[in-house]
């Protein structure tokens, strides 16, 4: 079955265009976000890897990563600039979530009620994990969000798993470098090594599970672009995570 080809748009058109399932796919990438950094940002578990033994990594990592994935989905069909709105968006988002989470935890509980230990043990973040997490969310989305929107110039358009797995590759090193180290350098619990086998655990997990999800990245994207009509490229987009809308 053949398909009409796409209209191609340069990043400032695409900046300006409306698009049928941009809000769709930005408040599935800001839920996952959401959620993972709630869920699993701060437990270290571990799996039992056969001739190797134990093996620690941050319980998030599950699925945090599809947010990248959906971080791709954006950049490769809406453009830099859209993905740039849905990164603040998120980072927005989560310090809300931050916000309301310290407030919740700080209300005195009721006499009668018993879980406000678990209470805090979940939802109570120090403010040293708060800060890696919005740091290296911060970060490692933008790195993987110009990483590959340059691939997509340099490969016009084609061959589209390099520039998914490419990005996640430098985005997901930024995340992983910024975040434990920040989060649980010399805290209690957490050695020097520990941190640094967690963290490079947690980007080869990351990066797995990218090149595990290409199949479905590819048909993600390509129902996407059959349904917007477009194929943006960032050949004038202004890629400071700062700049205006206007400069796109």
């Amino acid at each position: 079955m053949s398909h009409s080809p796409l209209f191609r748009l340069e990043g400032s058109a695409g900046a300006r265009r409306h698009f049928r399932y941009f809000d769709y796919v930005m408040a599935a990438f800001v839920t996952i976000l959401l959620l993972s950094n709630l869920i699993g940002a701060g437990k270290r578990a571990v799996v039992d890897l056969p001739f190797i033994g134990p093996w620690p990594f941050g319980a998030g990592v599950m699925f945090f990563p599809i947010s990248y994935i959906i971080g791709d989905v954006l950049t490769e069909v809406y453009g830099y600039a859209n993905a740039r709105r849905c990164i603040w968006v998120g980072f927005w988002a989560l310090l809300f979530m931050v916000f309301m989470s310290l407030v919740v935890v700080a209300l005195p509980p009721d006499a009668g009620w018993t879980g406000q230990a678990a209470y805090e043990s979940v939802f109570g973040q120090t403010p040293r994990i708060v800060f890696a997490s919005v740091a290296a969310f911060w970060a490692g989305e933008f790195v993987n969000s110009f990483v590959l929107a340059k691939m997509k110039i340099m490969t016009n358009g084609s061959k589209l798993w390099t520039r998914t797995i490419g990005s996640t590759i430098f985005g997901q090193a930024v995340d992983s470098a910024l975040f434990y180290p920040l989060a649980f350098y010399a805290a209690d619990g957490w050695t020097g090594a520990q941190v640094m086998q967690v963290a490079w655990t947690q980007w080869a997990i990351k990066v797995s599970w990218e090149v595990i999800l290409t199949p479905a990245t590819y048909w993600v994207v390509g129902f996407l672009k059959r349904r917007e009509g477009v194929e943006v490229f960032d050949t004038d987009t202004a890629f400071s995570p700062f700049a205006k809308a206007a400069e796109v």
